[in-house]
């Protein structure tokens, strides 16, 4: 059995759908969803700002958290229920490419939270935006305590003995601990990168031992430099 679809009929039929789900918004009802994604956002901000080292906070991008909150709130009150809206702004979104360099991998969370929250806000979901944004601010808060395990890089430049003695006397330090990335020897001089922690210079600054200082007064070593490898690069 053969049925023929009216193409007019199902025109209709989508219209009806589209113009039964179009949801006017009120003036007061659009105040109120900015007043809560503005709350919501400041906290945000205060969240990460105090989650964040001065190594690597960012002020700018701190406010545009709070600007993506906002945007992202307006943008859920433009499409509101209607359906072809939401697929017209999916479409309109979809070519736009970020290609902005995220410095800390927690960022990327910022980042959903501030989508969330104005999205929560665009369709008036209070009470669940304000649970989610209590949980989460004091999930960043305490993640934000923890720091990453620093490595420490020795270079080592010098005349290849002393490049060996320089090399005995931190194993010596160390406790053998010392780990030898990287050896390049060339016409009697040397180069090499270690590897130690931040235990180590701990415990060697507390028996008054600066390894730095020590091996730049081996005769025949040039330059000594103690490079901390984390989120930034810092000497």
């Amino acid at each position: 059995m053969n049925y023929m679809i009216n193409p007019v009929l199902m025109n209709k039929t989508l219209e009806t759908i589209i113009q039964s789900q179009e949801a006017n918004l009120s003036l007061e009802q659009i105040l109120m969803n900015f007043a809560i994604a503005l709350v919501l956002g400041l906290i945000i901000f205060v969240s990460y700002k105090f989650s964040h080292s001065s190594a690597v906070y960012s002020a700018r991008f701190n406010v545009s958290l709070l600007m993506l909150t906002l945007i992202t709130t307006l943008i859920m009150n433009v499409i509101g229920n209607n359906i072809a809206l939401s697929l017209g702004m999916v479409g309109a979104l979809s070519i736009i490419r970020f290609r902005t360099a995220v410095k800390d991998p927690r960022d990327t969370s910022y980042i959903f939270w501030c989508i969330a929250v104005g999205i929560a806000c665009g369709v008036s979901y209070y009470t669940l935006a304000l649970i989610g944004t209590a949980v989460i601010f004091v999930v960043m808060l305490l993640m934000g305590a923890v720091k990453s395990s620093n490595r420490y890089l020795l270079v080592l430049h010098a005349d290849e003995e002393a490049a060996k003695e320089a090399e005995r006397d931190l194993m010596v330090d160390t406790k053998g601990k010392a780990l030898l990335r990287v050896k390049n020897l060339r016409e009697g001089s040397a180069e090499m990168i270690f590897e130690v922690t931040s235990n180590m210079l701990s415990r060697l600054k507390k028996e008054g031992t600066n390894i730095e200082e020590k091996l730049a007064e081996i005769q025949g070593v040039h330059s000594v430099e103690l490079i901390c490898q984390n989120e930034e690069m810092s000497r």
